[in-house]
């Protein structure tokens, strides 16, 4: 085998392997005369998928593979002499530069960090995930980050101010380094900045426009960057949801996480769920998951017809970004479409505004918005008080409800409006984040009422 990169290639994970897997290997090749590759798998299958022989392709014979289905626990248990086990331990022996898998991303962290921490001199294994998008291929984990806790495929973020200087990791669960996944996110971060005074600057006037800006010889255009600061319009008027949805419906079935196990898989639906994706968190569609919800993913712009042709018990419309009256241009007569029917909608965060904007009410950019995980809601149809997790400019008019729309919960911040329902119809909405990840889970109550909703129109 030709000497330079080596790869060790899973050839056996991913939906469409080993087709697909060697097709790909076959093309990184064509790219990278530098470079070999290793495949683990069954011989059988594989020799057959080359379209020509190559000394750059060793075929390394196995006939066990980890399943998409396999819990990480599962996978170290079971997936020893699999082709993701040797893939991993060839760069453990080293066989490899890196191993590459497409199969099961919760075994292949498993895998790697029990593997390749027993080399010397490693502590974290350096991971990365990829994923297409309609921006290419976007890195979404690499040295930094932990996998399972990313609430999305892609940050919506610009960029990141810190106080304190990025560290070695403290968290038990971390597997690697913050400052390579924002290097590979190609996200610029800023250290030393005295946060709690820039808190006073915005909680006094408003949030600043602000550029990050990096060179490495040190040399600036200030006036440059200044006025692409002042030139920035603000966020009234955009719709972001378009930017960050998803482009094709999926399906989602894992459920909560847990400290022993890990992300659970859904078991027995009992309830059919179509989520609209304006921007959606992961933990909203596991919450679902974990009460028995087989949940569709549609993207932002779905009509009201590939909606209903999902046949849903409910309908979610979730948090997003942006201005909810520029969004609301080809969601609302969706979700007006939908409220004609008898079909429970639950909607959070932006779900609520677009709802809200569905039922004749309005929305208005705030002066500073409401950001962090512990703010004070006060439920009217309980009487109870709940710490939340909120993040948003804009807000609902609570002036504005119309006739047969009621406010429900309420900001003990400042009195603005965090939540409504329709009197006597299964439709309702809050403001907030009741799916937590992170910060306090005082509201998941609100996804058992909507689950309760369901099961009682069934």
């Amino acid at each position: 085998m030709a000497q330079g990169l080596i790869l060790a290639i899973d050839a056996m994970g991913g939906d469409q392997a080993p087709d697909v897997t060697v097709a790909g290997a076959e093309l990184f090749l064509a790219a990278r005369p530098d470079a070999s590759v290793r495949l683990h798998g069954d011989e059988a299958q594989l020799k057959p998928l080359l379209s020509k022989p190559s000394e750059r392709i060793e075929i390394v014979h196995t006939d066990l593979h980890v399943t998409s289905d396999m819990k990480p626990s599962q996978a170290l248990r079971r997936g020893k002499g699999s082709s993701m086990w040797n893939a991993i331990h060839d760069v453990k022996d080293g066989h490899a530069s890196a191993a590459v898998s497409a199969g099961n991303t919760g075994a292949l962290m498993a895998i790697s960090m029990l593997v390749l921490r027993k080399m010397d001199g490693v502590h974290r294994p350096a991971m990365t995930a990829a994923w297409p998008t309609l921006r290419g291929r976007s890195v979404v984990l690499d040295v930094g980050a932990n996998l399972e806790d990313l609430e999305t495929t892609t940050p919506s973020a610009c960029g990141c101010i810190l106080r304190a200087d990025i560290t070695e990791p403290s968290n038990f669960r971390a597997v690697s380094h913050l400052d390579g996944w924002l290097k590979a996110q190609g996200l610029p971060a800023l250290t030393g900045v005295d946060t709690r005074q820039l808190s006073r600057r915005i909680r006094d006037a408003g949030a600043p426009n602000a550029v990050l800006s990096h060179r490495a010889d040190g040399q600036f255009d200030l006036h440059a960057l200044w006025e692409q600061a002042r030139d920035w319009p603000g966020l009234e008027g955009m719709d972001l949801a378009k930017d960050v949805s998803c482009t094709q419906a999926y399906n989602w079935s894992q459920s909560d996480w847990s400290l022993k196990d890990g992300y659970g898989t859904l078991e027995n639906p009992k309830y059919k769920v179509v989520a609209i994706d304006f921007g959606i968190k992961r933990n909203i569609l596991r919450r679902l998951a974990t009460l028995g919800c087989d949940v569709t993913v549609l993207p932002a712009t779905a009509t009201a017809e590939e909606v209903l042709a999902q046949k849903p018990d409910g309908v979610f419309l979730s948090n997003g970004p942006g201005d909810p009256a520029a969004t609301g241009t080809y969601a609302v007569p969706m979700i007006q479409d939908i409220l004609k029917t008898d079909i429970p909608v639950f909607g959070i965060c932006l779900g609520h505004q677009m709802l809200a904007l569905a039922l004749g009410a309005k929305t208005a950019k705030m002066h500073l918005g409401h950001h962090g995980a512990n703010h004070p809601i006060k439920d009217l149809t309980t009487n109870k008080v709940e710490i939340t997790s909120q993040n948003h400019g804009f807000v609902v008019d609570k002036d504005s409800l119309p006739n047969g729309v009621e406010g429900t919960h309420f900001s003990l911040f400042d009195g603005s409006l965090a939540g409504l329902q329709v009197t006597g119809r299964p439709v309702f909405s809050v403001q907030y984040h009741p799916e937590a990840s992170p910060g306090p889970q005082d509201s998941h109550y609100l996804f058992n009422r909507f689950v309760d909703l369901m099961a009682a129109r069934l």
